[in-house]
């Protein structure tokens, strides 16, 4: 595992009620995954865990798909549509299932902003705005305009935050994080490792 060579972002996580003076949680990674510095995407990568690890879980922040972890090793953020927890003899995802499962609710307080000159060897993921939200360079849209793939039919919600089905291809973007689909014709950049959607262009 490599931290970060200087902080990114700086940020604060705050614990609410008294749920973690309880025994810790145990989750499982239901597939390889990211685990970030901080909720988010946007923050610096930890490091991947390999599926069908034992995470100790923190909590959960409310209305928002994120945990702190322990796992591997690393302590850190994923996304909770990738973690699993035992509920009465069964697997369940805890991202759909947070109430049943009594997760905490912890909260996160960012008190810094993304260094605007990473320094070499900083991992980023990303370019985002003071809001968080991923602005994709002009080359990505230049590449995707010039290389046009098959568009795949989607009955969902087509919006930021949504988990693409695991059968669904993605196309990789020369020198950039993000894959893309092209989804009912439009098309959208997607994280290759929760397979949720970052940005949809218009």
């Amino acid at each position: 595992m490599r931290w970060i060579s200087r902080p990114l972002l700086a940020g604060a996580m705050l614990f609410s009620g008294a749920g973690l003076a309880q025994a810790e949680m145990m989750a499982t990674t239901a597939t390889d995954l990211t685990v970030y510095s901080g909720p988010g995407t946007d923050y610096p990568s930890v490091g991947v865990a390999t599926r069908g690890s034992s995470a100790a879980l923190d909590g959960c922040l409310a209305g928002q798909g994120w945990c702190r972890i322990d796992v591997n090793g690393m302590r850190g953020w994923a996304y909770a549509q990738e973690l699993t927890m035992d509920l009465g003899g069964a697997a369940v995802i805890v991202e759909e299932r947070r109430t049943d499962l009594g997760i905490p609710v912890v909260t996160y307080e960012r008190t810094g902003s993304i260094a605007a000159d990473p320094a070499p060897g900083d991992e980023l993921i990303g370019t985002v705005d003071a809001n968080g939200v991923i602005v994709p360079p002009a080359e990505v849209r230049t590449y995707i305009d010039s290389s046009p793939i098959a568009t795949v039919t989607y009955e969902g919600d087509i919006a930021v935050g949504t988990i693409l089905p695991g059968d669904m291809v993605m196309t990789e973007v020369p020198d950039y994080q993000y894959r893309y689909v092209r989804i009912n014709d439009r098309p959208v950049l997607v994280d290759p490792q929760s397979r949720r959607i970052v940005y949809v262009y218009q």
